[in-house]
């Protein structure tokens, strides 16, 4: 935990961008009868009844000291998609940077192993000496700012009925390019003095006597 929250302290580099990385996902479903038609000022009514679509991925990649993410829409979370992913930030999103400084939780396929199971060894390896990772603790989620810019996403725009994946990215796309247009951003305060104090019953007791 304190690894993390020192990370999240330190001074913004450009050539060492902090990046957080969160995995969600997203139900698709089609409507069974067309929504009843409405006048201007009236809720929006559907039929209760929906047909289910299938589920996509959604890799989310997020730079709070730049106010800016990506969230990349895939069907399935496979150690492939996820070094797909990785390559994206590296070679795609930041490939001035000396390097990555990668926050992520130890989700099964969030492991170095993945990029050699999608890549030759030496694109693998060119790929890992841009990285720096730091992983959060077991069920320490929430000390991963891509989990809060996945749950904004949620509440803002993935509430509604999506029918399928084309409009899942439509409708991600749209969001990401407003969410960085205005520079929103997670201004992380809690710090390893707080969590010395506040969260003093997780750490380990020493016996001195």
């Amino acid at each position: 935990m304190e690894d993390v929250l020192e990370v999240y302290h330190r001074p913004h580099d450009p050539k060492r961008p902090l990046v957080c990385f969160d995995e969600g996902s997203k139900q698709l479903t089609k409507e069974t009868h067309l929504p009843l038609p409405t006048r201007p000022g009236d809720v929006a009514k559907y039929d209760y009844e929906y047909e289910r679509n299938g589920t996509s991925n959604l890799f989310m990649c997020f730079a709070p000291l730049q106010a800016w993410r990506h969230v990349k829409v895939t069907e399935q979370r496979t150690m492939i998609d996820f070094a797909y992913s990785i390559r994206d930030l590296v070679d795609v999103h930041f490939p001035k940077a000396e390097k990555l400084v990668l926050v992520m939780d130890n989700l099964n396929t969030h492991k170095l192993a993945s990029l050699y199971q999608a890549f030759e060894p030496a694109e693998a390896r060119r790929l890992i000496e841009k990285l720096e990772i730091h992983y959060t603790p077991k069920h320490g989620s929430w000390l991963n700012m891509a989990e809060i810019e996945l749950s904004i996403l949620h509440r803002q725009c993935l509430k509604a009925r999506i029918p399928d994946q084309a409009a899942l990215l439509e409708t991600v796309t749209a969001w990401q390019n407003r969410r960085n247009a205005s520079d929103s951003t997670v201004h992380w305060r809690f710090s390893t003095e707080d969590a010395r104090l506040k969260l003093h019953s997780l750490y380990p007791s020493l016996d001195v006597g």
